[in-house]
């Protein structure tokens, strides 16, 4: 890995251990308020963007910066980072152990790093996914440094596959497999990178949410599917605050045809 990527992941991974532990102190002992859109927000949630975009405006010169808690418009740098401070709010704010710091780099408006880490959980994961974008970038995907793939296991009664509360109608299907929902989208999808879940449903997701865990799946050998447009690239002077991105994403290609049709009543 040359020094360029070293110094990706070395900043992502010290920024997210600084502000995971301070919000580990807030973990379940802050309120919260609702945003406009139905989404709740703390001062702990805005006090790690703060620091985050601080960090990266004096690591990283003239990179953008698209993030949920401020600066939510693309401003089209062929560099940028997007942030999610805290993934699962509700979940940090009631004390249970399952939230997530997210961050992605963005080249020409597609994600090729993504890093996401799971404090409670002491998990950190990240991933390379160079894709289109004619880099040479390092490969893989990682929890805690250690390579991890999706499953190859075919569904089955005992096998996971994650909801989020808006596709509840994968329910009624006779779904094939046992039901989970995580409340944090990042977390859902990178539970298939990881091969804990043969797949899983996301139906409002942001752009900050799928960023980071966009990387990581396919890094570890996954199929994102977008339910509706594709997210990336993004395009400049776009502003992403309202909008959400459908999808579904399985351990393997040949698993979309599988559990597309049994997705087919959720709410997009």
């Amino acid at each position: 890995m040359n020094d360029f990527w070293t110094t990706i992941l070395d900043f992502a991974e010290t920024i997210t251990t600084r502000v995971g532990a301070r919000l580990m102190q807030d973990f379940g002992q802050v309120q919260a308020l609702q945003k406009a859109d139905g989404s709740l927000v703390t001062q702990a949630d805005k006090w790690a963007d703060q620091e985050i975009r601080d960090a990266i405006a004096s690591t990283f010169s003239g990179y953008g910066i698209l993030t949920e808690e401020s600066d939510r418009t693309f401003p089209g740098t062929e560099w940028c980072w997007v942030i999610d401070p805290l993934d699962g709010t509700t979940n940090f704010t009631r004390g249970i152990p399952i939230w997530s710091i997210s961050l992605a780099l963005l080249y020409r408006g597609t994600p090729i790093f993504g890093y996401v880490y799971a404090p409670p959980l002491n998990q950190a994961f990240h991933g390379f996914w160079p894709g289109t974008s004619g880099l040479s970038t390092p490969s893989g995907a990682f929890l805690n440094h250690h390579p991890i793939h999706t499953s190859s296991d075919s569904p089955s009664s005992n096998h996971f596959f994650n909801l989020c509360s808006r596709s509840l109608a994968v329910v009624q299907n006779g779904f094939p497999c046992k039901i989970r929902m995580l409340g944090v989208a990042s977390y859902n999808f990178l539970t298939v990178a990881a091969g804990a879940t043969l797949g899983g449903i996301e139906a409002t997701p942001k752009v900050w949410d799928i960023a980071g865990a966009w990387v990581i799946v396919q890094a570890a050998g996954g199929s994102w599917v977008s339910l509706e447009s594709e997210p990336f690239p993004l395009s400049n002077g776009e502003d992403y605050s309202d909008r959400s991105f459908p999808t579904l994403v399985v351990s393997r290609s040949d698993l979309v045809t599988f559990f597309t049709p049994l997705i087919k009543d959720v709410k997009i």
